[in-house]
């Protein structure tokens, strides 16, 4: 027994056992029996009280960190300790034009909030416009050109300068506020209508006594708050201004994919009107995560307002662009063929397929004020390559109710999962012994699986043209020796096409020397009518096509296609994306067949076995 209390221990039974423990060390309690004891009722509640007090103080220090930290409020106050504001919900964006068929006069004006309407899965959904544009007739027509609408309802809200209110706050009282959109004005007073236009701060630097700028922050209830300066940093505001906040409330990612759009009300009176749209709206968001704010903070920190390094790149744009899945950003002269003095990013959406042209200029823009000078950002869509997997599953019969086709639906809802969850995004390598592993473990009746894959990749020719094509896979290419596989055709395969002058249906593959061979078939016999048409590196996963003039491309699976697949053998069955890419398992295209194992006894069908085949 030991007269010193044990204080490390914070589990209940550890803390009530250690009490024990020091009583029973005192010459009043060395005899004593506890348990069932009036006294054993006190030590219980002495040790749930200390067991909660050792727990609210590691979870109150928890929430000192940003690492470990978990409640929201306190997440967003350390982020912004280190100059971090949590990016809000983003609203939706399309471009479209307007054509006003019966307009007169010098000019027409289409009035900030002018609303547009449209239909996404039977729901109508208001656009609106976020600014006063103004056009003026060319040859009688009244055309408004790359109009950017909003997904959201236009809202705006005022408050009354009294410096006597110690709590006044500016807050954006409505849920998912697009901040991006918001607009700040002070008017003078109630009497004196004068209003000035302040600016988003984008830091301390360049700001003075007289900036007309604010400040932003996340407040109480995910709900954003404005500030002003002190009249060092910033003007500040005085008692009697009205601060005027317009800003749009938006339903985030609910409307992306719009495409078709209607005038609500008149154009400066006219509503006759013709509308084509330029992109589909895309872009829209909830605010950003917990998780992400962790991520992003400290490497926004690192940048130190200012994109110097492809790290400084990536996080800018993640903040920039909240829709943005995934980043990556490389400079232009690690590409195959160098460009010095730009960076490249690789935007993957966390909705929507490719950016918008207009989309990339507005990132790049929003990216000039932390360019070094010499330096170019340029947008750019990733590439994917495409897993396609051969999967023969064997599994016991005798040990489950299950039907192969049943097994067959969970190994592809279990790839499916593999494939959004781990795989789709820059940095994501497709791992074989974990896709393996995962088909293993679908049911304790699969015994094994014997899977291999290729890699696919496709691109867009320019029809009746003569070009250069490069297909870069960036992973080895199998080819175990000179020559390989070269009587049927190598390692590589491609979709069907028509070249200039000649009808028949054209195909690639290589003679496992380098050389890329162009092909048709003549009663199932390959005849080649070149030889060279061009190189493939089996190191580094490069095929280049010479001199290739398309006429036509064939219909890929029984669809209309604008490309040709080319599909080849890699060396490694890991698959690892470079700059750029992302790969993906091509779910649809991929097969599995599910066998109950012959050799495995015990059921009515042991030693007869069958098999189902069934593309995903």
């Amino acid at each position: 027994m030991s007269n010193k209390l044990v204080v490390s221990d914070f589990d209940f039974d550890l803390v009530k056992n250690n009490l024990k423990n020091f009583l029973q060390g005192q010459s009043q309690f060395q005899d004593y029996d506890f348990e069932g004891s009036s006294l054993a009722i006190l030590l219980d509640i002495l040790s749930y009280n200390t067991h909660y007090m050792a727990y609210l103080a590691n979870m109150a220090t928890n929430e000192l960190y940003l690492d470990s930290a978990d409640i929201r409020n306190n997440i967003v106050s350390l982020a912004k300790m280190i100059g971090y504001t949590p990016s809000s919900p983003r609203a939706p964006k399309s471009s479209i034009d307007i054509t006003i068929n019966n307009g007169t006069g010098t000019s027409v004006t289409m009035n900030k909030g002018t609303v547009f309407t449209t239909t996404v899965d039977d729901i109508s959904y208001q656009y609106v416009t976020n600014s006063d544009i103004t056009t003026t007739p060319i040859d009688g027509v009244y055309k408004f050109s790359d109009v950017t609408i909003c997904e959201g309802s236009l809202v705006t809200f005022k408050y009354t300068v009294d410096s006597t209110d110690v709590d006044q706050k500016f807050i954006l009282p409505n849920v998912n506020v697009d901040t991006s959109s918001l607009l700040v004005k002070i008017q003078n007073s109630s009497t004196d209508t004068t209003t000035s236009t302040y600016s988003l701060a984008g830091g301390y630097n360049n700001v003075d006594a007289n900036s007309k700028v604010y400040f932003i922050q996340e407040g109480q209830d995910g709900k954003f708050e404005i500030y002003f300066g002190d009249g060092v940093n910033g003007k500040s505001v005085a008692d009697g201004n009205i601060v005027i906040l317009e800003y749009i409330v938006t339903n985030v990612d609910d409307s992306n994919g719009a495409s078709s759009f209607t005038l609500s009300g008149n154009i400066g009176g006219f509503t006759d009107v013709t509308i084509v749209t330029n992109s589909v709206s895309q872009g829209g968001s909830l605010g950003e995560s917990n998780a992400s704010i962790k991520h992003n903070a400290p490497l926004q920190y690192a940048a130190q307002d200012r994109a110097v390094t492809t790290t400084d790149y990536e996080s800018l744009v993640q903040s920039i662009y909240p829709n943005a899945l995934s980043v990556s950003a490389w400079g232009g002269e690690d590409d195959e063929t160098p460009r010095y003095g730009i960076v490249k990013i690789g935007i993957k959406a966390a909705s929507g397929s490719t950016l918008t042209e207009t989309t990339k200029q507005d990132i790049v823009n929003k990216l000039k004020p932390y360019n070094v000078a010499s330096v170019a950002p340029q947008i750019v869509d990733p590439e994917t390559t495409s897993v396609l997997l051969t999967s023969t599953v064997k599994y016991d019969s005798s040990s489950t109710t299950k039907s192969s086709d049943t097994l067959k639906s969970e190994l592809t809802t279990s790839v499916t999962s593999y494939n959004t969850n781990t795989l789709q995004k820059f940095d994501a390598v497709y791992r074989h012994s974990k896709l393996t592993g995962i088909l293993d473990n679908v049911d304790n009746s699969i015994l094994s699986n014997i899977t291999t894959i290729k890699i696919r990749k496709e691109f867009t020719p320019t029809l009746l043209s003569s070009n250069k094509y490069d297909v870069y896979f960036r992973n080895a290419l199998f080819n175990p020796h000179s020559g390989h596989n070269m009587a049927s055709g190598g390692i590589l395969t491609s979709t069907g096409f028509k070249i200039d002058g000649n009808d028949n249906e054209m195909f690639l593959d290589d003679d496992g020397s380098g050389n890329v061979r162009l092909y048709y078939l003549a009663s199932g016999i390959r005849t080649y009518i070149n030889s060279t048409q061009g190189t493939i590196d089996y190191d580094t996963g490069q095929i280049t096509l010479n001199s290739l003039n398309v006429a036509s491309i064939s219909n890929i699976r029984g669809v209309t296609s604008t490309t040709i697949e080319l599909t080849v053998t890699p060396n490694s069955n890991d698959v690892v994306p470079v700059r750029d890419q992302i790969v993906e398992i091509d779910i649809a295209n991929s097969t599995i067949n599910v066998t109950a194992d012959t050799f495995v006894g015990g059921s009515a069908d042991a030693g007869v076995g069958y098999t189902t085949t069934s593309s995903y």
